[in-house]
């Protein structure tokens, strides 16, 4: 057994279910060794897009996954899709083949590239430890949520394992290891393996503490609570919910957390920029805000204008360095989500009268039938734009609501459409929702997708792309039809790259830089294998309407010929604040 045998190997042991990859010679031995002990691999026509996949796929199956890349090019190819992971703190681990010999065209400083971006960077150093220096970085991925980079250097990979490493990876297999894997990690991580992992996994214990107690007064004492759920909070609604009906709280969520109280009568949808008129003015008018797991980043508060002057902020967290990074609080707690709702419900007690006193803070009979009649945002009045062989984007995304089956999944690319099928598109719980945005990048949205539709196949994949973004990530649609995916892709397609056509246009700047003539991208699709059809009307959804009902053997592509003729707010928002 050699080097990239046993990474590929110790893997598979240790829980890893997919990889995603552009095979080369640098990773070609230790990527077959990944599939021959069981792991799905997922070959992307791009490292750009299988970088995303990864991320996309560790996000929505809650697991460690894996990306394996060429030496130099490979790497560099993929640093979008991976600073994107390691701003979200996706537990994503790259295996990146790397040369050693000063003079090859392939050399570059891969450790310094992965700390640019924020990425972990881990580096197998040989024979001997090969096993350990693969399983520790496996460790820092899952256990610190975070991506890290694992160099392989291509003459180490050929080493020869000695017999006692060999032994170990496979004990690994064998699944003996675990426990001596675990003996050498520090107690306080609390390592479980995903095998050993149940669907009701507990969180550490939040142990009583001044922080808590204080937490619990101002709950108490709060006459208009809002929680936020952020991506922390995955796992935790049902306590989440508990301690909501305990303190008289409305909910509300960052946008990567859409979905999380879907069918609440007190759910606000998203906080920040694609807040409705109603969530923003309730969670204005809150005095105690709390985000758990959630950043509290410009994003989420509208770049502070949603939080008043007067209004407490506490932010519950694992990490304790994320707490008040993005803005101040007035109480930071660190800790699990899920056993800090618990233990603060605790500590408050049962309602007085056992719940039968009547309405609490927030939760009103008044506030109740406003988030009824205005708490969506198809309840929100506009004017319909369409006509001139263009569809309004709001009544696209309405329309296409109204068609798709209730169990799916979204994914959403970045640019000037972003918010129509964020704000207008529903998903039936918080984790039907890949918002791949840390980084602000376009072209990631189909990647994503792919990512999603490959972790949870149960569900309807809807990709949300811009025309720019679609075009950029022309290449995965041959990825999506090998592995057949029945994935709808809606490209809201306005001719050009709409945040600039609408930042800088008004400014009289010439916009031939931003604009583009017509692309038939239905037909770009037909051609690698998908169904299409264009959208320049309500009535054009009827295509739509057909292949759901027929067989959905092929992916579909709906080319929607949006109006492009008003910006959108929040990205108006967005170029203020910067």
């Amino acid at each position: 057994m050699n080097v990239a045998e046993a990474v590929g190997a110790a893997l598979a042991a240790l829980g890893v279910r997919a990889a995603f990859g552009v095979v080369g010679s640098g990773n070609f031995h230790v990527t077959n060794a990944l599939a021959e002990h069981g792991v799905r691999y997922v070959a992307a026509r791009h490292e750009g897009g299988a970088a995303t996949m990864a991320d996309a796929y560790a996000r929505m199956s809650g697991t460690v996954a894996v990306l394996t890349v060429h030496q130099g090019p490979g790497l560099t190819n993929a640093l979008t899709g991976v600073t994107e992971a390691a701003k979200s703190r996706t537990p994503l681990l790259v295996l990146a083949p790397e040369v050693t010999s000063p003079t090859s065209n392939f050399r570059v400083d891969q450790a310094a590239l992965a700390e640019a971006v924020g990425a972990h960077c881990a580096r197998v150093g040989s024979a001997e430890t090969a096993v350990d220096d693969t399983v520790m970085a496996f460790l820092a991925a899952l256990l610190g949520r975070r991506t890290v980079v694992l160099n392989l250097p291509l003459d180490v990979q050929a080493e020869t394992l000695p017999e006692e490493a060999a032994e170990a990876v496979r004990e690994l297999l064998a699944g003996r290891g675990h426990r001596d894997v675990a003996s050498r990690v520090p107690p306080a991580w609390g390592l479980t393996f995903p095998a050993d992992r149940g669907e009701e996994e507990e969180g550490l214990p939040a142990e009583p503490s001044d922080a808590l107690t204080r937490f619990a007064r101002m709950l108490a004492e709060a006459e208009r609570p809002v929680f936020v759920a952020g991506r922390g909070a995955r796992g935790a609604r049902r306590e989440l919910e508990a301690l909501g009906e305990r303190a008289g709280a409305l909910f509300a969520t960052s946008a990567v957390a859409k979905g999380h109280f879907h069918g609440s009568p007190w759910d606000l949808d998203i906080s920040g920029g694609f807040a409705t008129p109603l969530a923003a003015e309730l969670i204005r008018g809150a005095d105690l805000v709390v985000g758990w797991g959630c950043s509290f980043t410009m994003w989420t508060t509208r770049h502070g204008a949603l939080i008043g002057p007067e209004t407490k902020v506490v932010q519950v967290d694992l990490d304790s360095d994320a707490l008040g990074v993005h803005r101040e609080i007035d109480l930071g707690v660190v800790g699990d989500v899920r056993e800090t709702a618990r233990a603060v419900a605790a500590l408050i007690g049962e309602p007085a009268g056992g719940g039968e006193a009547g309405p609490r803070g927030y939760r009103t009979p008044r506030i109740a039938g406003r988030i009824a009649r205005e708490g969506r945002w198809r309840d929100v009045p506009y004017e319909d734009l369409s006509g001139g062989g263009r569809i309004d984007p709001r009544t696209l995304t309405i329309g296409l609501d109204d068609l798709l089956p209730r169990e799916r999944q979204v994914a959403v690319d970045s640019g000037n459409f972003m918010g129509y099928p964020s704000m207008f598109l529903t998903v039936p719980d918080g984790g039907a929702f890949c918002f791949t945005q840390a980084f602000q990048s376009i072209g990631l949205g189909l990647a994503t997708a792919i990512g999603a539709a490959v972790a949870r196949p149960d569900r309807l994949t809807v990709a949300a792309l811009g025309d720019g973004g679609a075009l950029m990530g022309a290449a995965e649609l041959e990825t999506v039809v090998r592995l057949g995916l029945p994935m709808v892709v809606v490209v809201y397609d306005d001719d050009g790259y709409g945040a600039e056509v609408h930042h800088f246009g008004p400014g009289g700047f010439p916009l031939g830089t931003v604009t583009f003539p017509p692309a038939d991208i239905a037909a770009i699709a037909r051609g690698f294998g998908f169904e299409a059809v264009t959208v320049q009307g309500e009535e054009d959804l009827s295509g739509v309407a057909a292949w759901l009902k027929g067989p959905r053997d092929r992916p579909l592509l709906v080319h929607a010929k949006v109006t492009a003729d008003r910006p959108s707010w929040w990205l108006e928002e967005a170029f203020r604040g910067h």
